[in-house]
């Protein structure tokens, strides 16, 4: 089954505007010798894309911008912003001013996904779980892709990775800006008020997808956080492009996972395949502390399966979501959906991250309350089933 050009159009510029995400994740050995950070200090430079990115997305959501104005020349802009804020990380010089910038690339990435969900959904409204499904799979592969960079960046240069990531976040934008405008949305996007966002969790249905994915939040950028830590302490013995490459591997898997994911759902529906992320996540989280204590490579496969069940689920929260609204509210909606997600996701980190060093494989079990209220919330009757 051949993919239609503005799904694949949509999610190449996900896949490249997402690379700003969690660049300095896979530099963070040489941050810490050119800055002399301490390994606390990780937490703040992600916290804080989690942070921007929450900011942004209140803003674009609670303002209705997202619907009133065309998407696709705000996705170009703040790829325009993500990119000159990352390419100025090498001259931070420490841990705050880099803090301030990645604020600022999480701020432009609000304008980035979500923004890519609501062109997504214009552009295929039929087909609203395939798109979505291509295009998380693209942001997956997108936020572990600086770990490639840094694997194959010239001369062990962490400089060039940076670059690198801004430069395809440049090409993003511009593939998007060529795109415009899906030509049904440009008709009645102009309706939409200010301060819209807030009216969608008046849609039962809204509200119960919305709370799905709020629990799904809890997990997922906590273990795309670890997977390098959780990684090394399986196998110590890898050297540090091994790592990079490896880390790299058991977050781009859920790419591959999502795409399966979309044609899965065009039989099953958005809600079935959400419902077994949720259950392979929950039985991930709950089983990883045994596995975890011993090591070795089959550790390392069963991190990318919990990987994959992750973020399979993703798209098909937005899908739902995405259903359950008027045309005119579905920007708005899935940006502000996405705001709490990553403010839950923040607090996830802040509580999470900081509790590895004591508890270690044990701290699975405090992601494992987020796929519980998920499968909790998908199970109401007033939830799509496609």
């Amino acid at each position: 089954m051949s993919l239609p050009m503005p799904i694949a159009w949509i999610a190449l510029a996900e896949l490249f505007g997402t690379a700003l995400w969690f660049t300095p994740n896979a530099v963070i050995g040489d941050l810490e010798r050119e800055w002399a950070l301490a390994a606390p200090d990780l937490g703040w430079l992600t916290g804080a894309v989690q942070v921007g990115f929450f900011v942004g997305t209140l803003m674009i959501g609670l303002s209705g911008i997202a619907d009133r104005r065309d998407a696709s020349r705000l996705f170009a802009a703040c790829c325009l912003l993500g990119a000159l804020s990352n390419a100025a990380l090498p001259w931070a010089g420490g841990l705050w001013p880099a803090v301030a910038l990645r604020l600022i690339t999480g701020m432009a990435l609000a304008g980035i996904y979500p923004v890519g969900m609501k062109l997504m959904v214009g552009w295929a409204p039929q087909r609203a779980g395939l798109g979505l499904a291509w295009l998380v799979g693209m942001l997956v592969v997108g936020t572990a892709l600086p770990h490639l960079l840094a694997g194959v960046s010239l001369g062990g240069n962490w400089r060039g990775a940076l670059w690198s990531a801004s430069l395809l976040a440049l090409v993003a934008g511009g593939l998007v800006w060529r795109l415009g405008e899906a030509p049904g949305v440009r008709k009645t996007s102009r309706d939409t008020p200010r301060w819209a966002g807030p009216s969608a969790f008046r849609i039962a249905g809204f509200r119960h997808a919305a709370s799905a994915y709020f629990g799904h939040m809890w997990e997922l950028y906590t273990l795309w956080v670890l997977i390098p830590l959780l990684l090394a302490t399986a196998l110590p013995e890898l050297t540090k492009t091994q790592l990079a490459f490896g880390s790299f591997a058991l977050i781009a898997i859920g790419g591959p996972g999502c795409w399966l994911g979309g044609w899965l759902s065009l039989r099953l529906g958005s809600r079935r395949i959400a419902q077994i992320g949720l259950v392979g996540s929950a039985a991930c989280c709950l089983l990883y502390p045994w596995l975890g204590l011993h090591g070795g490579r089959w550790v390392a496969l069963f991190l990318g399966l919990w990987s994959l069940f992750a973020v399979i689920d993703s798209p098909h929260f937005s899908a739902l979501s995405a259903r359950a609204c008027p045309p005119s509210l579905v920007g708005s909606a899935l940006t502000l959906q996405n705001a709490i997600g990553f403010a839950i996701s923040a607090g996830s980190l802040a509580w999470l991250l900081p509790a590895w060093s004591s508890l270690g494989p044990w701290v699975a079990w405090l992601m494992l309350p987020g796929p519980l209220l998920g499968l909790w919330a998908l199970a109401r009757k007033d939830v799509a089933s496609g």
